[in-house]
């Protein structure tokens, strides 16, 4: 099995109206692995940025991160510890 590893997840909508409900919905199926979730609405500019502390798998990490780097106008960047 692999290992859960600590690390983060940025990312950023730049269309609140569009993509924030599947964007949650992608963040409550991965819910197990989220401990910290903040997120910050722009409204000047209609976005939002999400920063999610995790300690999960790099398998479980990919899965969320895939499914909402294809929604449209959502941006992805996550970073794991080295290890434990």
């Amino acid at each position: 099995m692999t290992e859960k590893r600590l690390g983060f997840v940025g990312i950023v909508i730049e269309n609140r109206i569009k993509s924030a409900e599947m964007v949650n919905k992608i963040l409550s199926e991965s819910g197990d692995a989220i401990i910290a979730r903040t997120g910050i609405p722009y409204h000047q500019k209609n976005c939002s940025v999400i920063t999610l502390v995790v300690d999960a798998t790099t398998d479980e990490i990919g899965v969320m991160t895939g499914k909402l780097g294809m929604l449209d106008g959502v941006t992805v960047k996550s970073a794991l510890s080295k290890g434990k």
